[in-house]
């Protein structure tokens, strides 16, 4: 196949699928607005970006594409409606990059409560000042709270436990077990997460139902002096209202992200939060280490090599998994070119569609095979006694799978 990679992308990763037999096109430097006539031009099947937007027009101008791998995890920079209305499976790489992330989140933690920063700045111009710096809280024994319970939060309330925090986690659909197996309270609400945390750490993936996500009310019910840690996607905190709380004193923010970031490496950045003091800011970096990105390239390749050889993609996120059918015919068939088209014209024939479909051969130089065809509607017997008179049909059973 042939593969455009349109962003930094590990060169171990590139070799990998040159010598699995691909055609690697390597243009990291594009962005949205280059992929449509790019894609055109190089007629890729399968598409790798990690931050490059991928729009209605590429998927318009890719009409050999099939596959886009977001090399990471959030997904929200690629047209999933236009992707699944033209049959391109969109898959990604979830936790592939959560250490780096929980490094950089625990980092921003340990920073905000020395006060590294500032320390560092006056020691730069010349001034030694440990009476204003000698001054921090610790973390032993405070509260971290953590909003959403993914890959992400899981590494770093490990880290916290070591630093002897108490930790308690918020996510409308926690694994409590996991939890109460590593001793990570479950609080009942986002509200009792922040009002009983000095620390609040938010790993939630970007969609309309998290946007603004963490608003003026909420950190409202934040400590005094309370940390927020920022470093899943932009658009999950308020950044106006961010910026009001941390204007007024009240609490201090580590942020990894931002509304309307720039999207290139290097870019001029007007953020009101970049000039505050009581912010500490990264411009997304999170996922960025060297060991992430060879992680995140291992998966991109298994993608691949799973698409290229099995047809199957593993991770792909735009399938409709509520939209499955009902009744299930298993149909024992010898395997024969033609068995299964003559099975699909008959349901054809009786309307009826096919939801989901798989065959398997049995071992043997004569061997036979079995195919399921999950159907939304139930067929009619007079559809499966034409099934079973088709001569190399052996056996048909229909289940109910509701």
């Amino acid at each position: 196949m042939r593969i455009l990679i349109a962003d930094k992308f590990s060169s171990s990763g590139q070799e990998t699928l040159r010598a699995l037999g691909h055609e690697v096109v390597f243009e990291p430097g594009l962005g949205a607005g280059d992929l449509p006539a790019v894609v055109t031009q190089q007629r890729p099947d399968v598409l790798v970006v990690r931050s490059t937007e991928v729009t209605e027009a590429t998927f318009a101008a890719g009409t050999e594409l099939a596959l886009v791998i977001r090399a990471g995890a959030g997904v929200n920079t690629i047209d999933l409606e236009s992707a699944s209305r033209r049959g391109v499976f969109v898959a990604n790489c979830p936790g592939k990059n959560a250490i780096a992330v929980v490094e950089l989140a625990f980092g921003l933690i340990l920073a905000l409560d020395r006060r590294l920063c500032e320390a560092n700045a006056e020691l730069r111009a010349g001034t030694w000042n440990k009476k204003a710096y000698g001054k921090a809280k610790g973390l032993f024994g405070r509260r971290l709270g953590l909003i959403g319970y993914g890959a992400i939060s899981r590494e770093l309330a490990k880290r916290a436990r070591a630093f002897g925090m108490r930790v308690t986690a918020f996510s409308p659909s926690i694994d409590r077990g996991h939890a109460e197996q590593h001793k990570v309270h479950v609080a009942q609400s986002l509200a009792e997460l922040l009002e009983t945390s000095d620390v609040v750490s938010i790993h939630v993936p970007f969609r309309e139902s998290t946007r603004h996500m963490i608003g003026a009310r909420e950190l409202a019910l934040l400590p005094d002096g309370a940390l927020l840690i920022h470093t899943s996607r932009g658009g999950v905190v308020d950044d106006r209202a961010l910026a009001e709380a941390v204007s007024s004193g009240r609490i201090r923010a580590g942020l990894d992200v931002y509304e309307d970031e720039p999207s290139a490496g290097v870019a001029p950045f007007d953020n009101p939060l970049a000039k505050l003091d009581g912010i500490y800011g990264t411009p997304h970096i999170g996922a960025s280490t060297e060991q992430a990105e060879e992680a995140i390239a291992e998966e991109t390749v298994r993608i691949v090599r799973e698409f290229a050889e099995r047809g199957s993609v593993p991770n792909v996120v735009n399938l409709d998994t509520g939209h499955t059918g009902h009744y299930a015919l298993v149909i024992r068939h010898q395997d024969r070119v033609g068995v299964l088209a003559k099975i699909l014209e008959a349901l054809r024939r009786h309307q009826l569609n096919v939801q989901e479909m798989s065959n398997v051969v049995f071992k043997g130089a004569d061997g036979a095979a079995s195919a399921t065809i999950v159907l939304e509607n139930e067929p009619s017997a007079e559809l499966i006694n034409d099934i079973r008179s088709h001569e190399a049909v052996l056996g048909v059973d229909l289940r109910s799978v509701a």
